[in-house]
């Protein structure tokens, strides 16, 4: 059974930073991309940044580049994605997901940026 457990989310103020974690298991992490989406509130899902299985390939929305980094760990089956500068506008629930719409995704972890 496919399950994503991600944390790390809170409150943090404009221009702070986070660490999200995922934890992986139920399938293939290590030949898997793996994908971070968001929902801000009363919006719709969005990609955020994805990876390649090795690592090598990394890609952001226009949104996130240059301020976030998502890296892996296949041996511990887990995904991070280390967000930067953040604002307002970055307050969502986020997700680690198996694609760019959200399969798999677990509960989230919400990322509120306020003073």
């Amino acid at each position: 059974q496919v399950q994503l457990v991600e944390s790390g989310g809170g409150l943090v103020q404009p221009g702070g930073s986070l660490r999200l974690s995922c934890i992986a298991s139920g399938f293939t992490f290590g030949s898997s991309y793996m994908y971070w989406v968001r929902q801000p509130p009363g919006k719709e899902l969005e990609w955020v940044s994805y990876i390649s299985p090795d690592g090598r390939e990394t890609t952001y929305s226009d949104s996130t580049k240059g301020r976030f980094a998502i890296s892996r760990d296949n041996e511990e089956k887990t995904l991070h994605l280390l967000m930067n500068r953040l604002t307002a506008e970055d307050t969502a629930v986020y997700y680690c997901a198996r694609n760019h719409e959200g399969l798999g995704r677990g509960r989230g972890t919400q990322v509120t940026v306020s003073t």
